[in-house]
């Protein structure tokens, strides 16, 4: 027990370390952009050739402080979260959510705007952890998804139109690459043991000594058992019980 508690502390560390890695990173870039550096040509342009740069670099962008901060707050949570229960699908899952959220924006977005930040990232994330867990359906799984949830249900709203300025595009791009990456890989990691309880090795106590009484009890068949019917070629079946020929000195039965 003590070294499955040391496996899970040092995967939930690991997981919260890599998210702050990226927290870091964005915060670094959005330092970069306030600096004079162009950054709109790594934005998602919708419909603009130009603009497919920006699948690779628009969620590194942000357009405020706010803006950052909720998509780091978001990325600490839900990064931590999918890292530690599911580290080799949410490693495998990020170039979907990556790219599913600046594809979302890039097809769906109005010619002329710009779309930037990792907000479909997060989406992707919280669908993924949610997916999961309906598909896995072990114990880990669910409470990963239904913790998923409580901080972060309304993201299943924020995939439609509701708020100008805001970039549905991306957040439903980057949940249907988190619900695409949930159906690839949901056994990309190993299934945890079940746990058995005291009354489920009793149950198999109590129908093993059943089946050993059942067995004494059953009655056996006699050594030999004269043969009734016997198939022979040419025919489907014949009789073989042979018939004793009665001694004509023997005076009849009455």
């Amino acid at each position: 027990m003590p070294d499955i508690a040391h496996h899970d502390r040092h995967r939930v560390r690991r997981a919260f370390n890599l998210s702050l890695g990226f927290v870091l990173l964005l915060v670094a870039m959005f330092t970069l952009q306030h600096s004079g550096w162009d950054w709109r040509p790594w934005s998602v342009a919708p419909l603009d050739r130009a603009g497919l740069l920006g699948l690779l670099g628009a969620p590194l962008l942000h357009g405020s402080i706010e803006h950052l901060a909720a998509n780091a707050v978001a990325l600490l949570i839900l990064g931590t979260l999918a890292g530690s229960v599911y580290p080799k699908a949410t490693l495998r899952a990020l170039p979907l959510l990556w790219l599913g959220s600046g594809l979302g924006a890039w097809l769906l977005g109005e010619a002329g705007s710009h779309h930037l930040g990792a907000s479909g990232v997060t989406h992707g994330l919280m669908f993924l952890v949610l997916m999961l867990g309906l598909l896995r359906r072990d114990r880990a799984a669910i409470a990963t998804g239904l913790i998923g949830v409580l901080f972060y249900g309304g993201m299943v709203m924020s995939i439609f139109p509701h708020e100008a300025g805001v970039s549905w595009q991306s957040h439903m791009g980057g949940a249907v690459g988190g619900v695409l990456a949930a159906l690839l890989f949901r056994r990309a990691d190993p299934m945890p043991p079940r746990k058995r309880y005291s009354w489920e090795d009793e149950d198999d106590a109590g129908q093993a000594e059943d089946a050993l009484l059942d067995h004494e009890l059953e009655q056996r068949a006699p050594p030999d058992v004269p043969v009734l019917w016997q198939p022979r070629e040419g025919r489907d079946y014949e009789v073989v019980v042979p018939l004793r020929r009665r001694d004509p000195e023997l005076p009849p039965r009455e």
